[in-house]
């Protein structure tokens, strides 16, 4: 019988392979260390009096330095013991204690349909790689050029083009004998609800395959390019092959580069994944059109006890990187944890790589700051609290951050390393307000736990994370009416933060209250991905914010908005929310905007220039006056208006 690669991984995860060659071999007592798994012997394969043969529980795998043999802990039961595969895994599956598999023809059908969509994605994969070569990929190799993606990085990641076709794809799979049925399996093609006709998704976009971790294509990623196209990367659906929440762009390859002892560092899309491994750092990843999960967190410890998260150095890199460190932080386990790096502010990977080399990227991997270190600047603010009710609130922050973490024994070091942290912090500064004798200033503390050599220890974290909005203590102000219908879609129909995430995550509000139930709001979705309303409004209660969400809701039903409200349908209130947003961002703009024409008056007060300012506070009024003017929105919400 075939078993699954679910039931396999399910045994090499359960059962130490030192312990499946511990049988036929003798370990070296001054080599060996079984605390880590790391266990060495002479080779059973050859023989040899010095011993060069490793077995490493971590990855699961043993090799020979001397002969060159390696493998899994099936193979060396086949190749060592000279059993069958069936027998292997059986054998294994009883130290294991994982019971075997009862046979199940409905699951052997399945799994031979699941070959038989990876051959589609195979053939479409071939069908846009031969695109790109050929002349109506022009363009598109034009742009890859423009992005420094080389000849032999198209190749190697297996870049393609989608032609502008409705049917390009769907007719040449239809030649090759794919049903029309496994092209709706894979994500291929689509359709509309007015048009039962499907046509191919992928329409004139640069096309990059998705693999799983033994390489196969599951899925794509396609780069939009015209302009004016709704989405500018449009990933495949959720199919049977491809799941966004369990899936890394190059997976399979970071997977064998931290065999070989590389770093894994998560970035956040394609390119900067191709730019990086075109640099050297074949261990980067990036997870697909989402925030990372907590599916993609254990992919990463299965590769790697330390990974590197990447993150711009602006607001939203901030923000990403805080969600990043709450879903990690209950999850920490002895030896596991995470590396946060930050990137110069406006730049990302690939901008980086470009402009100043692979020794920049280096530089910011390696200056990476351990996660406790993140955490501790992100609560502290980057200033010593001045009253004792502050460093109580203080001191309570650290202590429910460190109380969240699952294992009792990370648990503890977290608590204590705060702690200590937390008395070095609020230590008195002698006259660190007064010139002593000499004219020389003296600081307490200098150079611990962030504080600078030189200068006030007040300052404990870099300029840019202490000037984010996020470190700032929170205002009375009221959250704008159009702040609050953008977070009250989100509290009553949590499902379109995900789909919306990366948006969500780039917004600036006006008003603090807003900016801190938007974040909230993102690191609950992020970590219980399929939350209620009821138990996102709970949560949010719990955390203090119950009475602004009130007051919202109270401004809003007092205007007479009503797509906010749970019972609506869904599809109408990601109309309105859809459109909130895009007046919120317009409005972000046109503010910009304002100050720049601001500016420009002060220094050339022409007619020009004061036509051009009242202009943009003409349209500033137009958009705060401007709601969904939507043909027919609202009808499946009962609603017959054309406004909200």
């Amino acid at each position: 019988m075939r078993f699954s690669d679910q039931f396999l991984d399910e045994i090499r995860q359960r059962l130490p392979i030192t312990q499946v060659v511990g049988e036929h071999v003798i370990w070296d007592k001054r080599k060996s260390q079984p605390g880590k798994g790391d266990m060495w012997a002479c080779c059973p394969f050859h023989g040899e009096k010095s011993p060069s043969f490793h077995a490493d529980d971590r990855r699961g795998i043993y090799h020979c330095f001397g002969c060159g043999v390696s493998g899994d802990h099936f193979r060396f039961l086949t190749e060592k013991a000279g059993m069958s595969f069936p027998e292997a895994v059986e054998k294994l599956a009883g130290m294991a204690g994982v019971p075997m598999p009862a046979r199940d023809e409905r699951q052997e059908k399945r799994e031979a349909e699941r070959r038989s969509l990876l051959d589609v994605m195979e053939l479409a994969t071939k069908y846009f790689e031969a695109a790109l070569s050929h002349n109506i990929g022009a363009r598109a190799r034009g742009y890859l050029l423009e992005r420094g993606v080389s000849a032999q990085s198209q190749t190697r990641f297996r870049i393609g083009f989608a032609p502008d076709s409705r049917n390009g794809l769907k007719e040449h799979l239809a030649a090759n004998g794919v049903s029309a049925q496994d092209m709706i399996d894979t994500g291929l093609v689509a359709s509309r609800e007015d048009d039962p006709l499907t046509y191919d998704r992928f329409r004139n976009r640069v096309m990059f395959p998705i693999t799983d971790f033994r390489g196969r294509v599951i899925a794509f990623g396609g780069r939009a390019m015209s302009a004016d196209v709704p989405a500018k990367y449009l990933n495949s659906p959720e199919t049977e092959l491809f799941s966004k929440r369990r899936t890394l762009y190059n997976g399979q390859t970071a997977r064998q580069a931290a065999r070989d002892g590389s770093t894994i560092i998560v970035v956040e899309g394609y390119l900067d994944v191709i730019a990086a491994v075109a640099a050297g750092f074949e261990g980067a990843v990036a997870p697909l059109g989402t925030a990372m999960t907590e599916e993609h967190l254990q992919m990463l410890w299965q590769m790697t006890p330390d990974p590197v998260l990447c993150f711009d150095g602006d607001k939203a890199g901030l923000k990403a990187a805080e969600r990043a460190a709450d879903l990690v932080m209950p999850h920490l386990k002895p030896g596991y944890t995470v590396r946060i790096a930050t990137l110069p502010e406006g730049l990302d990977p690939d901008d980086l790589i470009k402009a100043q080399g692979r020794g920049a990227f280096a530089d910011v991997i390696d200056r990476a700051r351990s996660l406790s270190d993140v955490i501790w600047s992100m609560e502290t603010g980057g200033l010593v609290p001045e009253t004792p009710e502050a460093r109580a609130a203080l001191q309570a922050r650290l202590r429910e951050r460190a109380n969240g973490i699952g294992d009792s024994s990370v648990r503890f070091h977290y608590a204590q390393a705060f702690d200590e942290k937390l008395r070095a912090f609020l230590a008195p500064v002698r006259q660190n307000r007064f010139e002593p004798r000499g004219g020389q200033p003296r600081y307490g503390q200098s150079g611990a736990y962030g504080y600078p050599s030189r200068g006030t220890p007040r300052l404990v974290v870099s300029d840019t994370l202490r000037n984010s909005r996020l470190l700032k203590p929170g205002s009375v102000a009221e959250a704008t009416p159009r702040e609050a219908a953008i977070i009250l879609s989100l509290v009553n129909h949590p499902a379109l933060v995900e789909d919306k995430f990366e948006i969500l995550a780039a917004l600036d509000f006006d008003t603090p209250v807003a900016q801190k139930v938007m974040s909230e709001i993102l690191s609950l979705v992020v970590r219980h991905h399929d939350i209620s309303a009821d138990d996102l409004k709970a949560a949010l209660g719990v955390r203090g914010h119950g009475p602004a969400l009130d007051r919202m809701s109270d401004v809003l039903n007092r205007q007479g908005v009503w797509q906010i409200a749970s019972e609506i349908a869904l599809v109408d209130a990601e109309t309105g929310l859809s459109h909130a947003l895009a007046l919120h961002n317009k409005k972000v703009q046109l503010n910009r905007e304002l100050k720049a024409a601001e500016a420009a008056l002060g220094e050339d007060p022409s007619e020009e220039t004061f036509e051009r300012l009242r202009d943009i506070k003409n349209q500033i009024t137009t958009v705060d006056g401007t709601e969904a003017l939507i043909e027919g929105f609202g009808s499946l919400s009962g609603r017959a208006t054309r406004s909200f």
